[in-house]
Formats: structure tokens, C-alpha cells, sequence
């Protein structure tokens, strides 16, 4: 298996190289020259995260020089529960819980597994591999986390000053030794904007050997992708019908894993993306008009997406407007409907969610009965709700218990540096 650029189908790579680089040369996102196609008996005897994933990503790997370790990162990656837990509503509907891994949010599946690969790719040229990530709040800690101690590997994150919440920050700047967290005077879109001119810059690529954990990463989402596949299946097997997904969504990395396993060949149903008031995907999906614009800053900060990355692969996989519309339907919702969501599904169903997962709970809530009926619909639970007490504590009326992984965290002296949205001054810190 070969992988090629969204802009230049003959800039290809291996899976190695792909991982190493993060981004092709040509700016361009890595792609499979071909998806594997799956049958759900390919997966018999096999159930969980960890059983299913060797299986699912064993194309993908073919011929890789990782190939024969694949098992060994699975193991290493996936090593805490994925629960499924059904809700009491009327109809088939389950929270899918994403967020027992050490920092508390679904970017630990990638992260880990990203890790994982890089640690296992031989570099010849022996030179520390230095990793840039953006984040909008729960990438970055997840990275660092995944990366921290790793020998021959750096991790410099960069993160919009004070436009994330305030227990995030303290995940982003608790690292120390091999992790550098730099506090932007700018939005996530500034951030990532100054991930890919680094990228971009001769002079930096000369000097330093550079690779990306953002979604932009491959790597990235071929982990995420299984733990869609784990869940399908389950739902399928339970009731006979294709399983649908409301999925939280920024940087469209975790959806684009749920397109890329249906394509595949996964029993997944409909996939309903649904967004804070950062509307640049629902407002394309109406309009057939892309016009990427500065990000606002909400309570699901980690959705805080004016320019969300991944559209691009979105959008190589469906060029066409039309086939889009048919491959994915998108929602908004505000931080007055986030507060009641929350507020409300406490009493009601005794859930306490973070903000984010709170907007695929009140797409949920929204949707027509004859839409409920259509099979089973699992919401994708993203975080923890502890990562953010200020916004959820006063709402549902008592402190939330602190996963002891976290809190572990928490605890931790900080660093960070403060640094101009430029490349200049990322330029200096790398330098």
C-alpha cells in the first residue's frame, strides 16, 4: 500500500514516510491510492478496539517496514476501555465514551498510536525528530503525553493564548524535558497556519528534521478509524442494521475516520457532524460555497475551527457537491443551546457531558422520530467533563470528580513561552 497527496496523485509514499513527514511536500494530505473493501464476517471471533484494529489496518500497513509490528502498536496504543452505554430515550441511542485514556479525550487514540509508529520508523539520519502540533485545546496534551520521553523526539506545541480552557492549559504546559508548549497571541487556525508554513520553509526543514501529530497526520486517523469499526460492528451484530454516528466536530480528523471506515465497507449508517457556532462546514454543505474564515471562540473550544484542515480530504474523497451532501449532514449549535443541553440531560438522563459531546447530545435531541428509527445511534462522547468545571459544574450544580490520570497532571509545575503568531518567532524557538 502506497499513499498519495490530495493535490498531486503521483507525489506518493509509503506508510512510513507518510507518518515521518506528516504533510507531502506538495502541501497536500496523504491519501490511500486504494481503500480496502471489508465485509463484517472478515471480523468474525474478533470484538473490541484491540481485537478489530490488526485486522482493519493490516492493508494499510502491507508492505511497510511497520507491518510486522502492528501488533505490538495496537497493544501499546489501545490500552484502556472504549465503552459503548446506552441511554435511557425512547429509542436505540448510546454514548460512545472516548475519553478514559490518560488525558481524558479522544485525541489519545491517535496520539498513542502515532507515537507508537514513530518510535518503531528507523531514521538514518540519527537527528532529533521534531513534532509540531496545533491545538485547539485536547490535541496538544494528548501529544505530549504520547511523545514525552520518547528519546530522538520533540514535541513543540503551540496553542491560542487563552482561548482554551483553563485545565487544558495546564495539560499543554505540565511537560517539561522533551515537550516545548508555546502560548500564541492568536486562534488555532493561527496556530496551524504556522504549523504548515514551517513546514513549508526550506531554511526549517534544512535545520531540523520536522513532523506533524495534528489530524493533517495520517497517522492520525487510521487509529480513529478502528474504534469506529469496534463499534459498528457491535451495533450491527446486536440489531441487524447499519449503526449512524453524531460526531463533534473542528478539524474534521474524527469524522473523516468514520467516512473512511464506511467507505471500507463498515456497517455505519448516516454520519451527522455537528459544530459550535463556527459554521464554515454547515454554512459549505448549504451553500456549495467554501469560505474558510477567522475562528470564533466558544464554550467546545476544542471545535474553535474557521479553516477545519481535513476538508481537503473530505472533499478528494467527494468532489463532487452533490455526492457530499449524500455522504455526510451537518448541525450548529450555540453555547446558549450547549449550557441547556447540559444542564437539561443531567436531570433527564442522568449524563454529564463536556461541552462538545453536549453538541452531539442536543443534535440528538433535535433530530426527527423518523430519523431516531433509523437504526441505532451512537453520539461520539470526546472528552471528559472535568477537563472544563468552569463551564459544567455550575450548570449541573456539583463538582465533577477528577479521572485520577488527570488529576496526576494537574498537579504538575508548568512551563510555557509566549510567542507572536509568525513564523518568525516559531522559526527562533525551533532554531
Amino acid at each position: 500500500m502506497r499513499f498519495h497527496s490530495t493535490r498531486n496523485a503521483g507525489e506518493t509514499a509509503t506508510l512510513s514516510e507518510a507518518l515521518a513527514r506528516g504533510i507531502a511536500p506538495d502541501g497536500g494530505l496523504y491519501v490511500p491510492d486504494s481503500f480496502p473493501r471489508f465485509s463484517v464476517s472478515d471480523f468474525d471471533g474478533l470484538d473490541g478496539i484491540a481485537a478489530v484494529a490488526p485486522r482493519f489496518l493490516a492493508p494499510l500497513f502491507a508492505g511497510d517496514p511497520l507491518e510486522s509490528q502492528l501488533p505490538a502498536i495496537v497493544a501499546e496504543a489501545f490500552d484502556f476501555p472504549v465503552p459503548v452505554k446506552p441511554l435511557p430515550v425512547a429509542h436505540d441511542a448510546s454514548v460512545l465514551e472516548l475519553f478514559h485514556g490518560p488525558t481524558a479525550a479522544f485525541k489519545d487514540f491517535g496520539a498513542r498510536f502515532l507515537a507508537a509508529c514513530m518510535a518503531r520508523i528507523p531514521r538514518p539520519s540519527g537527528r532529533t525528530l521534531t513534532i509540531l502540533v496545533a491545538t485547539s485545546g485536547d490535541t496538544g496534551g494528548a501529544v505530549a503525553a504520547a511523545f514525552h520521553g520518547r528519546p530522538g523526539m520533540e514535541v513543540v506545541v503551540l496553542f491560542p493564548r487563552g482561548l482554551v480552557s483553563p485545565r487544558q492549559e495546564l495539560q499543554l504546559t505540565c511537560w517539561g524535558g522533551n515537550v516545548r508548549s508555546l502560548s500564541v497571541a492568536g486562534t488555532f487556525d493561527d496556530c496551524q497556519r504556522l504549523v504548515k508554513a514551517a513546514f513549508a520553509d526550506p531554511a526549517l526543514s534544512a535545520h531540523r528534521e520536522l513532523s506533524s501529530a495534528n489530524s493533517i497526520n495520517i497517522g492520525r486517523l487510521l487509529p480513529q478509524a478502528c474504534y469506529y469499526v469496534a463499534t459498528s460492528l457491535a451495533g450491527y451484530r446486536r440489531t441487524g442494521q447499519k449503526v449512524n454516528f453524531i460526531v463533534p466536530s473542528g478539524n474534521l480528523g474524527n469524522v473523516l475516520a468514520a467516512v473512511w471506515a464506511r467507505k471500507m465497507g463498515l456497517p455505519i449508517g448516516e454520519l451527522v457532524l455537528t459544530f459550535n457556532a463556527n459554521r464554515t462546514v454547515p454554512d459549505f454543505l448549504d451553500s456549495g460555497v467554501w469560505a474558510p474564515r477567522p475562528s470564533v471562540a466558544t464554550l467546545a473550544s476544542a471545535m474553535d475551527v474557521g479553516n477545519p484542515s481535513n476538508m481537503e480530504r473530505l472533499r478528494h474523497l467527494h468532489p463532487e457537491h452533490a455526492e457530499l451532501l449524500a455522504a455526510v449532514r451537518a448541525t450548529s449549535v450555540s453555547d446558549a443551546a450547549i449550557e441547556a443541553r447540559i444542564r437539561t440531560d443531567r436531570t433527564a438522563l442522568g449524563e454529564t457531558w463536556c461541552p462538545h459531546t453536549a453538541c452531539a447530545a442536543e443534535t440528538y435531541a433535535l433530530l426527527s422520530e423518523e430519523d431516531k428509527a433509523k437504526g441505532p445511534w451512537i453520539l461520539v462522547g470526546t472528552a471528559h467533563p472535568a477537563k472544563f468545571p468552569e463551564t459544567v459544574e455550575p450548570l449541573v450544580g456539583h463538582p465533577i470528580p477528577v479521572p485520577d490520570s488527570l488529576a496526576k497532571l494537574l498537579s504538575l509545575p508548568r512551563s510555557v513561552t509566549e510567542v507572536p503568531a509568525t513564523l518568525e518567532a516559531l522559526a527562533a524557538v525551533l532554531q
